[in-house]
């Protein structure tokens, strides 16, 4: 292999960097349109599925590396027979997990699909984004480079776009089908409270773009005054993720601004081992926002899921039923497809609303928008609130990914439900959180050796079963992904359910799973 001469290309000014990227944009959009509707047309996606967030809170997140596993669904490109792909990750793809997804490519020889993907990898588990390992490695990148038949015809796929992002896509001479890193600050959580407001959204009152221990007694106190009968508030780091980032905080009985900056020492984390000290360090590093707790005698926690093409039309690909847990009752723990049926199309108006206010300002590619539907009683109707938006992949977005890579189908937007081509409704129950210390040391051949023996895999006869993702992660550390798909809400859970009692009866009788609270 023959590296470019000196100077080398990644080299290059942020000046020219950022003129490069721009000049690349363009050509998303011819590649877009082939990729989106047309079947046979040829194209190369290049998939980086670099967690590039706060390295901070990306260690507390277990076998973090493995969770690159988790585009894997993207294969389903594969079908194209004129389709290539590059996939890169930090430690190596296990052969067997390649072939247990390669067997649910209908209607393409698995051998046809393998020779088109080429795979890579950077051979370092440290806890860094896949993105800088690939910038460090320029043999690495140069064998990325070679694996892109046609650089017009081509286009890089990452989890979420950052100046690591772009300048990769700059080296790479390929288009970024992704955010622009420079629009980054609308998916914080203040830039979301902002962008609710232009797109005439309901929000939870509260304040925005707070830095210091001060401004967030500031807010706090103007909440109470506001409302005498507030309990609770929500504060939030702007670049936090999972709801790892969010605090809970309770009033206390007396109304003055001491006692009020007195209780924010006493917050309820999402993180068990956190303090307040440190917790309030990293909001006067991040900036954050404070937003009243919405007290409702029932609350769901729905969000919609959205692309946004380079010519700016906006698409809701899925709503899920999002399922929390921890400490505060806001850690993601997995997802239910799709929202119910009460609230499930005035999500998608205001996610659609939300969307318009992005594409105008230039957002392109994958984003979801997380929101709160609350009640007093069940024969009210639901109040429905924006919460943040999330300018990147995330859980709810490899379920989908599944559940197309599967089926083939496709969802009706007027109605919001996917239907397989032979016109079934689907549903799903989806997690990254299925997890025991019984599960450790088993092998990736020892898990797909237990969905055999069990009869556990997607059946395309049926259209129901499940999918496992996160295989490489069991062994260290205990832990899966999961993706129960059924023909109703109630087949969904009993496939869910038997995969648990089955995958517990074969490693630990008497050590159930652990899943927070998404059992």
């Amino acid at each position: 292999m023959t590296l470019p001469k000196p100077p080398y290309p990644w080299d290059i000014s942020i000046e020219e960097e950022l003129r490069q990227f721009e000049q690349l944009k363009p050509r998303l959009e011819s590649v877009w349109n082939s990729m989106t509707y047309k079947d046979d047309e040829p194209a190369t996606s290049v998939v980086v599925p670099s967690l590039s967030l706060d390295q901070a809170e990306l260690k507390r997140l277990a076998g973090s590396s493995f969770y690159e596993e988790r585009l894997l669904f993207l294969l389903i490109r594969l079908r194209n027979p004129r389709a290539r792909m590059v996939y890169v990750t930090s430690q190596p793809v296990h052969p067997m997990i390649l072939e247990y997804y390669f067997q649910f490519l209908a209607g393409i020889p698995a051998s046809h699909a393998r020779g088109r993907l080429t795979l890579l990898c950077a051979y370092d588990d440290s806890a860094r984004s896949l993105t800088e390992k690939i910038l460090e490695r320029p043999r690495l990148l140069e064998r990325i480079r070679q694996g892109i038949v046609d650089k017009d015809r081509a286009y890089l796929t990452v989890f979420n776009s950052t100046p690591l992002e772009r300048k990769l896509a700059v080296l790479l001479g390929i288009p970024l089908n992704g955010v622009d890193p420079s629009l980054n600050h609308i998916g914080t959580k203040s830039g979301s409270r902002k962008a609710f407001k232009e797109a005439g959204v309901a929000l939870p009152f509260g304040f925005e773009d707070l830095r210091t221990e001060g401004e967030i007694t500031d807010g706090l106190y103007e909440m109470k005054k506001r409302d005498p009968n507030l309990r609770r508030a929500v504060i939030k780091l702007n670049e936090s993720f999972s709801g790892e980032g969010n605090a809970l905080y309770r009033y206390p009985e007396e109304f003055s601004r001491a006692a009020i900056r007195d209780q924010v020492h006493q917050l309820q984390l999402s993180i068990p081992k956190e303090t307040p000290e440190v917790y309030l360090d990293k909001f006067t590093r991040m900036g954050g926002i404070v937003e009243e707790f919405m007290d409702a005698n029932e609350k769901c926690s729905p969000s919609a899921q959205l692309r946004i093409s380079p010519s700016g039309q906006v698409m809701v690909i899925s709503t899920h039923d999002q399922i929390l847990g921890g400490a505060t009752g806001q850690i993601f723990l997995g997802c239910a497809f799709p929202a119910d049926d009460e609230y499930r199309l005035a999500i998608q108006d205001s996610a659609r609303a939300i969307g318009a206010v992005l594409a105008k300002k230039g957002v392109v590619s994958r984003f979801a928008i997380d929101f709160l539907a609350y009640r007093d009683n069940g024969h009210s109707p639901w109040s429905i609130s924006a919460l943040e938006i999330n300018l990147r992949m995330g859980g709810t977005t490899h379920p989908f990914l599944a559940l197309q890579f599967l089926t083939g189908g496709a969802l009706d937007e007027a109605t919001g439900l996917f239907r397989s081509p032979s016109g079934h409704v689907k549903y799903y129950r989806a997690t990254d959180n299925l997890k025991s210390d019984s599960y450790r040391g088993l092998l990736p051949e020892d898990l797909i050796e237990i969905l055999t023996i069990n009869r556990l895999h997607y059946s395309h006869a049926t259209e129901s079963g499940v999918l496992f993702h996160l295989i490489g992660a069991v062994s260290q550390h205990g832990k899966l992904g999961m993706t129960a798909i059924a023909n109703s809400p109630a087949e969904v859970e009993n496939i869910y359910k038997h995969t648990l009692a089955v995958l517990d009866r074969e490693t630990s009788i008497g050590h159930p799973p652990e899943e927070g609270h998404t059992h």
